[in-house]
């Protein structure tokens, strides 16, 4: 397989074992160990595309430097300049060659770049997971040798502004049979003060049971006004359909769902809930708690969960107030869930699907005290999704076996809704 592939690599056979012994053997003279290796690199580095630039001359101009042939061609080599390139080797002096009419443009190495190879996509990567710009700079410079400023590694960042642009206005599907709409908070700078502002991330579950990250939208508050102006960007950006949306406590979604989606089920997070009474348990009793809620959510009928529901309040009433008072004040978001058949019960029980990516985003965003604006918020936020959707992929945790079951679940609850 090895011969194969050397066979095909046009590369393969450029230098022979006497060349390599030979160029170790300088590297040892130039200095011990690893320092002689990495001055040998970075003059091999130098050496390569100074050569591809004069090649790249030379095929621009149509005749070789000396050749005869260029004599009243009407441009010529103009001599050369100088200039300091950061790559993977660190920083490396080229000399530039020029022509008379300044209409040669270098590919290799390209007019007022400073950063070759895959500089700028490890500063991408570095700070998606979370560095500062300051932190990337001293990584830079230990591994490397060279100084990058933060102004510099913020205007490498800065090239996915038009990339968020046309993310944030991509078409999506027709139909998502589940969206999970759920926020981190993130501490941003506005008017030289810091506000925590919540970062709604919306997730739509397409037919195939994959997860896509619909958008980002921040807000300092919430309101059916804002949602409203979520919902609308979603459906003009061709979602006609949403057969149900999970959510947790959001401020004035319902309405808003209600407005621009009028057929859409709109469903609290069960897990929400459950967490939210199980704050006024004490330690020791929330197994006890736990256990007398289940027979609530797993009712068959609403009637049903009535009955649990009033156990659960007899129980509890005394003992833990709050947390009937927090099934009460959520009742009407939560019947919704109990017409589902156990199919459709199961994958959106939680909103577990999108904490799963919150999880990760609040892991690249708690390092930044704040925020020097909503836009670098954004930017941070999505090249965390980029990264995540590259590594993790975009299934549905259910596998593809629970997914088809709900999905012909979802075709009998929502007839006619589903383009199956």
């Amino acid at each position: 397989m090895t011969e194969i592939a050397g066979a095909q690599n046009p590369l393969a056979g450029v230098l022979n074992a006497n060349q390599i012994d030979a160029m170790v053997t300088a590297a040892e003279e130039l200095g011990e160990g690893r320092h002689g290796v990495e001055e040998l690199l970075t003059r091999m580095t130098k050496a390569v595309l100074e050569r591809a630039m004069e090649a790249e001359l030379s095929d621009h101009l149509g005749y070789e430097a000396g050749d005869p042939a260029g004599h009243g061609s009407g441009n010529s080599r103009n001599g050369k300049t100088t200039k300091s390139v950061q790559t993977l080797q660190g920083p490396v002096e080229l000399t530039v060659p020029r022509d008379r009419n300044s209409s040669f443009e270098p590919v290799i190495v390209p007019k007022r770049a400073r950063r070759l190879g895959k500089v700028e996509d490890m500063i991408l990567s570095l700070y998606a997971r979370g560095m500062t710009t300051r932190d990337i700079g001293s990584h830079i410079e230990e591994i490397y040798g060279s100084k990058v400023s933060a102004a510099t590694i913020s205007r490498v960042t800065d090239v996915v502004t038009d990339e968020i642009a046309l993310w944030q206005s991509r078409p999506l599907e027709t139909v998502y049979p589940i969206v999970y709409i759920d926020a981190i908070w993130l501490k941003i700078r506005d008017g030289g003060v810091v506000s925590n502002k919540a970062c709604h991330v919306a997730v739509g579950v397409d037919l195939e049971g994959r997860k896509q990250v619909l958008g980002l939208w921040l807000g300092a508050t919430e309101g059916a006004k804002f949602w409203a102006n979520v919902l609308t960007e979603i459906r003009n950006r061709g979602a006609k359909d949403i057969l149900i949306l999970c959510c947790d406590g959001l401020t004035g979604l319902p309405a808003a769902v209600n407005s621009v989606y009028p057929e859409t089920v709109v469903q609290t997070c069960v897990v929400h809930l459950l967490r939210s009474a199980m704050k006024y348990a004490s330690y020791t009793d929330r197994k006890t708690m736990a256990k007398d809620m289940k027979p609530i959510y797993t009712a068959a009928t609403v009637q049903a969960a009535e009955m649990a529901m009033e156990a659960f309040a007899e129980t509890w009433g005394t003992k833990a107030p709050g947390a009937v008072l927090a099934w009460r004040n959520a009742w009407d978001d939560f019947t919704p869930f109990l017409a589902f058949t156990p199919e459709i019960r199961k994958v959106i029980y939680t909103t577990n699907q999108i904490e799963s990516i919150n999880y990760q985003l609040r892991k690249i965003t708690k390092t930044r005290g704040s925020f020097p604006s909503a836009e670098a918020a954004i930017k941070l936020v999505y090249l965390g999704i980029r990264n995540i959707e590259t590594t993790r992929g975009g299934e549905l945790g259910t596998g593809t076996q629970g997914w088809h079951q709900a999905l012909n679940a979802f075709a009998v609850q929502f007839p006619n809704r589903l383009p199956l």
